[in-house]
Formats: structure tokens, C-alpha cells, sequence
């Protein structure tokens, strides 16, 4: 960790800023210190899809700087967020005199695979209803570890997200979100503040994932 110090360098990157780009050579890594970054990429018709978040302490950029590749997504801080680079030469450097840090990085890159195949079942299997429930149990973590703009709002988890973002992690369109989204406020599952969406039951949701045990 001594040595980490001395060689990572420290960036705030503000709401909407980007860390890295799609196509571009990895130079390093980078780790998320606090906020929340999201991973996205463009389809075949411009629009962009939502990869994954990354939340406090997790590497970004990793993949693509192991395999020798270019970013195959872009990373955009949704809230202010505190990242610190760690350069390719003290990376690779730090992981040859230190396999422990080697291990943790196959169970990083173990744990990412394993998501990325339960997202693509549930986006194979899943009704729409149950993947924006399961969606926004998963959101309603990822903001109470970094409530930055979206506070708590009377013992309630609060997301701040556009109803583009979210849609794109659910894989619909903006429509559909809106007109569940309107289903949940209508059974007291959720409140709608603009942009904010206020969890009232969160157990509520989890019983509609429940409700396809098939899947």
C-alpha cells in the first residue's frame, strides 16, 4: 500500500466527465476510490447500452489492459467521483512481486464473467416487469453506497438515474420503463420525485423476481 501511494495519481472526475474511451489504448488502470462510474458502449444504431456500473473500490479498464486489447467500452462518472491511475509498468511490476494481488485480480475478472452471464439469462428469459424489479433492487445498492446527489429520503433508498439509463440497462425501450415504472408507483412499490425514483418496498419488488420460478 506504501508503495501504491507513491506512485498512483489522484483525479476528481465531475458528473458526466469521461476516464477512458472506447478504442483507446490502455496505459494503466484505474481504481474507483468513491462515486460511480458507468461502462457503456454504442450499438448498431448509435444507441448507447449501459455495460455495467462500477461502485468504490473496484478496478476499471483491468480487462482490456491483461489482454493487450483497446477499451471495448467507454467509462463515464455519473456523480462526482474520486479515481486514482496506477500506470501499465507499476501494475504489471506490483503483480509479479506480489501474487497475492494476482489472485485477487482472477477472482475479480471470475466474478465479472459470472455477472455478465446472468445478465444475458436474464435478458434471454426474463419478462420486462421482472428485469426493471431486479434492476432496481441492484440500482437502489449501487447508490446507497455513493448517495452523493440522492440522499436517503425518509428511510428510502433513492435512485438518480434518466429513464434512457435505465432502460438501457434493462434492455427495452424508454416507453416501457415509464409505463412500469408508473405500474410500481400505482402499487406502492416506489415514489416518483422527476428524475428520482424513491424505493417504498423494496421487498415488494424483490416478490415480483420471485414470481418466475421457472426462471
Amino acid at each position: 500500500m506504501t508503495e501504491l501511494e507513491t506512485k498512483k495519481i489522484t483525479t476528481l472526475y465531475v458528473k458526466g466527465q469521461k476516464i477512458f474511451h472506447l478504442g483507446q489504448v490502455p496505459i494503466g488502470v484505474y481504481c474507483l476510490a468513491n462515486g460511480i462510474i458507468k461502462l457503456s458502449k454504442l450499438g448498431e444504431n448509435g444507441k448507447e447500452q449501459i455495460v455495467r456500473f462500477a461502485k468504490s473500490g473496484e478496478l476499471l479498464g483491468m480487462r482490456a489492459l491483461l489482454a493487450g486489447r483497446k477499451y471495448s467500452t467507454t467509462s463515464t462518472a455519473i456523480e462526482d467521483s474520486l479515481v486514482c491511475f496506477i500506470s501499465k509498468r507499476t501494475f504489471f511490476r506490483l503483480c509479479l512481486k506480489y501474487p497475492y494481488i494476482s489472485q485477487k485480480i482472477m477472482r475479480s475478472l471470475s466474478h465479472l464473467l459470472e455477472e455478465a452471464e446472468d445478465k444475458m439469462t436474464s435478458l434471454a428469459q426474463r419478462p420486462v416487469r421482472e428485469r426493471l424489479a431486479e434492476n432496481l433492487i441492484f440500482l437502489k445498492e449501487v447508490f446507497s453506497s455513493n448517495p452523493t446527489d440522492c440522499e436517503r429520503e425518509n428511510d428510502c433508498d433513492v435512485i438518480c438515474m434518466t429513464r434512457e439509463d435505465i432502460a438501457s440497462i434493462v434492455g427495452t425501450a424508454t416507453e416501457t420503463v415509464i409505463r412500469i415504472l408508473k405500474d410500481f408507483k400505482e402499487e406502492k412499490l416506489i415514489e416518483i420525485k422527476g428524475r428520482k425514483i424513491i424505493l417504498k418496498d423494496a421487498e415488494g419488488l424483490r416478490k415480483i423476481i420471485k414470481s418466475y420460478p421457472g426462471l
